[in-house]
């Protein structure tokens, strides 16, 4: 008996152990007020997701939830509303998935919106599921979306500085390989889907990477953020039925709950003094340092790239004037986008390099103080 309780002692101390130190998220603190300013979260329905537009709304920000279903989407901005006593939540129709989506959501919200303070990159996938798609759909929900959206709206971000870029990356990105010769190649079985949701977590953080050397001096700044290890529906979505009951209750002791997952999100969209750490990684509230697949300027480059012809961007299309994209008047229609390439194939991407070399050494970025790296929430 004396070494039955013993042995519960010892699980229960280790089990407080892990909580502690890997399962429980920091708190974020950040700015207290949001008034007057405007967030779009993605995927915003239910997870990590609902929670950052919880903690937004609560702090008075206009909030747009940008789903791809219009009844769960709607559902949750009224559970926001009532829960957050702010009306302010609203509901946009975006699938991640479909470009033509995508521009159709950057024009509904330019001719609505004044302002865009906070943009939070959030929705994504760990898998294709049953659908079969003539390109990688873990790249295009997860990085080719963001990155047109980003791009789209960014007119906006800049007359709304001091404004705010947040991607929600992930651990795996540590195990990111791109291949530039088969970026958009589609993704078929299991092994194929882990090493795809990889590349597109890397590639999440090449972005904001790269986008902060885009958009120095701007006043738009850009975050990598991971959640963490979170008891969310990503990570149930894909499993077979029969073996839910056995994961939900080992998910739920060691797994944070999705407002645990949403703290790091936050830091970066909120806290204050972090601006010359643009375009680094975050996790649990403060920098973290990445492998060199993950630094790697050049690559990041060549990212970019790629992306705008996968996001069917012409060479021409830059980021418009904002005075070309302000809010219409009510009573003016606003006019249909022009017509963009729906699937942009990337059979020609560039050949690898020989040799991928990190180019932060000849890149001008803001030096980052000591403190700040160390700054919990």
């Amino acid at each position: 008996m004396e070494a039955l309780l013993l042995g519960v002692g010892l699980l229960l101390g280790a089990y407080v152990l892990v909580y502690y130190n890997l399962v429980k998220a920091p708190p974020c603190r950040g700015l207290a007020s949001l008034r007057g300013r405007t967030a779009v979260v993605t995927g915003a329905n239910s997870g990590i997701g609902k929670m950052t537009a919880l903690e937004l709304a609560r702090r008075g920000a206009r909030v747009v939830l940008a789903c791809r279903s219009r009844e769960r989407g709607e559902a949750a901005a009224f559970d926001l509303r009532q829960e957050s006593g702010n009306n302010e939540v609203i509901f946009m129709a975006l699938d991640l998935a479909s470009l033509a989506s995508v521009r159709a959501f950057a024009t509904a919200f330019l001719s609505s919106e004044p302002r865009l303070d906070i943009l939070i990159h959030n929705a994504g996938i760990s898998s294709c599921g049953r659908t079969r798609e003539p390109f990688n759909l873990l790249l295009r929900v997860n990085h080719i979306g963001p990155f047109l959206l980003t791009h789209l709206l960014l007119p906006r971000l800049k007359t709304s500085a001091p404004s705010r870029v947040v991607v929600v990356s992930s651990a795996a990105h540590r195990r990111g390989r791109l291949d530039f010769t088969r970026l958009d190649r589609p993704v078929v079985g299991w092994q194929q889907e882990l090493r795809a949701y990889a590349d597109s977590k890397l590639a999440n953080v090449l972005f904001a990477r790269e986008l902060a050397t885009q958009l120095e001096g701007t006043g738009v700044t850009c975050y990598a953020a991971h959640p963490g290890p979170v008891n969310s529906e990503l990570f149930l979505r894909h499993v077979p039925g029969w073996l839910r009951p056995l994961l939900r209750p080992l998910a739920w002791l060691v797994l944070r709950a999705p407002r645990g997952g949403a703290q790091t999100p936050l830091y970066c969209a909120l806290q204050e003094g972090i601006e010359p750490l643009s375009g680094r990684y975050f996790a649990n509230c403060h920098v973290e340092e990445v492998p060199p697949a993950a630094r790697d300027d050049r690559a990041a480059h060549r990212l970019w790239e790629a992306s705008r012809k996968l996001a069917g961007l012409g060479p021409g299309e830059d980021a418009e004037s904002d005075e070309d994209s302000q809010p219409e008047d009510p009573g003016t229609p606003s006019s249909p986008s022009s017509p963009h390439p729906e699937e942009p194939m990337a059979s020609e991407l560039y050949p690898s390099p020989q040799n991928s070399t990190d180019r932060s050494t000849v890149t001008r970025r803001i030096p980052v103080k000591a403190e700040l790296e160390s700054q919990a929430c």
